[in-house]
């Protein structure tokens, strides 16, 4: 077996995670798939590169002598990669805004703020349910800029050559039920009053079921979980199947209600991250704007925030306008 660039990227990630778990985590591959990949390379090049103990994988003096060679091969391609990709977003009439996001009702606003502002640019949007996943793009030039969410407790992995913006230091996470729950007739909600109820998370979203299941714990509620995701968890939710985690920023409907939790126990943190300052100064105010637009539309969150001055939250350019000014 020849060695490729993908081989020598998957050692490098072993090394750097310290992890065959989290090294295939960050590669997007399953754990069984990068194992049988690092004992085919081995074999190629003759003789153990790592270490399986306890605590991690650690490379053997033939390791450390391949990742030498290794590191600086992966950081040119990654290098031709961004400059290519680069070039192949000229477009004849401008240029292309490579835009990465996890999911945010203030993106149709923001796309079309950005249409405006830059007429010769055509934005595109690239989505993904993996902060991690959309800043690595970000860091290896495949994307121009990344709104994403950081879920409390849960770390982000920062590709060291990233800036970032901070659009809300801590929005606070609402729950979802059907519109007919007991509980929907209240203006906050606790987790005991939804004990009995099954939850549903989608647990591909970095973060997001070791943050729900350390707020029930603590509550000291062990209810039932439905694993999917939130597309079906709002039909679910619709029909009282289900109560799920829900940004405050969602519109209530007819059949379901939008309500903040008892003391907040679950907040992300918003940000924006980009390659430069000035990519980052380009479209942070046009999302700003799109964002806060989204929050005065949504009643509960309007409400909330009204209620709120103190540092950490995030506040709009423009005040939010009065229930009687939503259009």
């Amino acid at each position: 077996m020849d060695l490729e660039v993908r081989h020598l990227r998957a050692l490098c990630a072993i090394a750097d995670t310290g992890s065959l778990h989290k090294a295939a985590r960050a590669l997007g591959v399953a754990q069984p798939t990068l194992s049988t990949q690092l004992r085919r390379i081995e074999q190629a090049v003759g003789g153990a590169l790592f270490t399986r103990e306890r605590t991690g994988c650690r490379p053997t003096p033939l390791g450390r002598a391949l990742l030498g060679r290794a590191r600086p091969l992966v950081a040119e391609m990654r290098a031709l990669v961004t400059d290519t990709r680069a070039a192949a977003g000229r477009t004849a009439d401008g240029t292309q805004l490579l835009i990465g996001s996890t999911a945010s009702r203030a993106l149709p606003g923001w796309l079309r703020r950005l249409r405006l502002r830059y007429p010769r640019t055509e934005p595109t949007l690239q989505m993904d349910v993996s902060p991690n996943a959309l800043l690595r793009m970000v860091a290896e030039g495949q994307l121009d800029v990344a709104f994403v969410h950081e879920v409390e407790g849960s770390p982000l992995r920062f590709p060291a050559e990233l800036r970032t913006r901070v659009l809300v230091e801590r929005e606070p996470q609402f729950v979802a039920l059907a519109a007919d729950h007991p509980a929907a007739a209240r203006r906050t909600v606790a987790l005991t009053e939804l004990a009995d109820d099954r939850w549903m998370v989608d647990s591909t979203v970095d973060g997001e079921w070791d943050a729900l299941s350390r707020v029930l714990r603590a509550a000291g509620l062990s209810p039932r979980v439905l694993h999917g995701d939130y597309l079906t968890a709002y039909t679910l939710v619709a029909d009282g199947e289900v109560v799920t985690v829900s940004q405050p920023t969602t519109r209530p409907r007819p059949d379901t209600a939008v309500r903040p939790l008892v003391g907040d126990p679950i907040g992300v943190r918003l940000f924006l991250a980009a390659r430069t300052e000035a990519e980052l100064e380009a479209v942070y105010d046009d999302l700003s704007d799109a964002y806060w637009e989204v929050a005065r539309e949504a009643p509960a969150y309007r409400e909330w925030l009204a209620g709120r001055d103190r540092p950490g939250i995030g506040r709009p350019r423009t005040p939010l306008a009065s229930a009687a000014d939503t259009p």
